[in-house]
C-alpha cells in the first residue's frame, strides 16, 4: 500500500527521501532539524499502529486457517483493520504536509525533479509563518 503516494505525486515531499536528498536539495542545518523532528514523530506514531495491524491480520488469518470465522468476527477484524490502516496513512500524510512547510518552492521542485516525478504538480502554497529557512 502506498501510503503517501497523494502527497508525494502532488509536490509534497517526504521526510525519509528529504532526509536521504538533502545535499542535493541545499537544506540548511534547520531544515534538516525540523525533517530528522518530523521523520522521528512520525515513525513513533506509525510503529504501533503498523504493530497493531499485523496482529489484527494475523489473528485474521488464524481464524480463517482455523475455521473460526463467522461473519460478524470477520466485520469487526476487517473494520478495525480498516481503521489502523487509516490512521495510518494519515500519519504518513501528515508527515509529507508537515515536511513541505519546510521547504522553498525551488526545494520542492527539485525533489519533483530528483525524485522523477514529472513536474505537472503545483507545489502547495507554503505556510508563511512557519520559522524554518527557506
Amino acid at each position: 500500500m502506498a501510503l503517501a503516494k497523494a502527497a508525494e505525486l502532488n509536490g509534497y515531499p517526504g521526510p525519509l527521501h528529504s532526509l536521504e536528498l538533502a545535499d542535493k536539495l541545499g537544506l540548511s542545518p534547520e531544515q534538516l532539524r525540523a525533517i530528522k523532528d518530523i521523520k522521528a514523530r512520525e515513525e513513533a506514531a506509525a510503529r504501533p499502529l503498523g504493530a497493531e495491524i499485523v496482529a489484527v491480520e494475523r489473528e485474521l488469518d488464524q481464524d480463517f486457517a482455523k475455521h473460526m470465522i463467522d461473519p460478524v468476527k470477520l466485520k469487526r477484524l476487517t473494520d478495525r483493520l480498516g481503521e489502523l490502516q487509516g490512521r495510518l496513512r494519515a500519519v504518513h500524510l501528515g508527515a509529507h504536509l508537515e515536511t513541505v512547510s519546510v521547504f522553498s518552492a525551488q526545494q520542492v521542485a527539485r525533489y519533483n525533479e530528483l525524485r522523477g516525478y514529472d513536474g505537472s504538480a503545483t507545489a502547495p502554497v507554503h505556510n508563511p509563518t512557519s520559522s524554518h529557512t527557506r
